[in-house]
């Protein structure tokens, strides 16, 4: 007869397996999405102050996924963006089918295990927080728990972070942490060092490439789809927005309609 502990084992190892089978992958949905936006929640920011204080997750959140986001970023952090990790609990039920990145400064592997407990699918890893052994410690923690990573960098030198993990996720964040000043063409500037800095690995181990910060213009986002990029996280041009989820509706429609000459030529933001 067999021991009720195997028994008890061999159960819970089938209810991981279908746990795991249910994962629902952000690089895969920005792959294959026409237009890679992350639509951010985001309510607030150190430099501009509250953007949309009376913002609620449960309510913007749902109208993201209608307007056709492929994913959503939630701020968790408190004191500086107004967040809260409980955002992503309150909603994760309410959007089952849309990937969730936990966007907030982790520095240790709680953190990550808060994110897989509330529900999130990805989490934000931000090279200028962390040495490179924290990074690939923090890496191989999050893929073991089932998580995927968007490792962020500001800069080429931080591309050398790639030697020590693969991430999911390559992204390049157009707004200096240091001054907070943004400049969208600073993925422009960094677009080939990410693409070097990628392209001699297998096509399915290599990073999907991602703007972030200070895209306001569907055109832009035609421009940087033309240099590689296949995710563009915009919060701030929706969440300012009295119905943020009108915005994003309305940001993806003019994207649709682009002509093709508009995609091309001097950046304009």
């Amino acid at each position: 007869m067999q021991d009720i502990l195997q028994e008890i084992v061999s159960h819970k190892r089938g209810e991981l397996e279908q746990t795991f089978a249910k994962r629902r992958s952000m690089k895969q949905h920005l792959a294959s999405s026409p237009s890679g936006i992350i639509a951010e929640f985001k309510r607030r920011s150190p430099s501009k102050g509250w953007i949309h204080a009376d913002a609620m997750a449960e309510h913007i959140v749902p109208q993201y996924a209608a307007g056709g986001a492929c994913a959503v970023s939630i701020l968790t952090d408190q004191k500086y963006f107004g967040g809260d990790i409980d955002f992503i609990r309150r909603v994760r039920n309410l959007v089952p089918d849309l990937p969730i990145l936990r966007k907030e400064f982790i520095i240790d592997p709680y953190q990550l295990y808060e994110a897989k407990v509330v529900g999130a699918d990805a989490v934000l890893l931000i090279a200028a927080d962390l040495t490179c052994a924290q990074y690939a410690d923090l890496l191989a923690t999050a893929h073991r728990i089932g998580l995927e990573v968007l490792l962020e960098v500001h800069d080429a030198g931080e591309l050398n972070y790639l030697e020590y993990g693969i991430p999911d996720m390559l992204g390049v964040n157009n707004r200096s942490l240091g001054t907070f000043h943004t400049d969208v063409q600073h993925s422009f500037d960094i677009a080939l060092h990410m693409q070097q800095a990628v392209g001699h690995l297998d096509a399915s181990l290599r990073p999907l490439l991602v703007s972030e910060s200070g895209i306001s213009h569907p055109e832009v986002v035609g421009r940087l789809r033309e240099v590689g990029f296949r995710g563009f996280l915009i919060g701030e041009c929706f969440m300012k927005e009295m119905d943020p989820g009108a915005a994003l509706r309305n940001f993806i429609l003019r994207l649709e309609n682009l002509p093709e000459e508009a995609t091309h030529g001097s950046l304009s933001v």
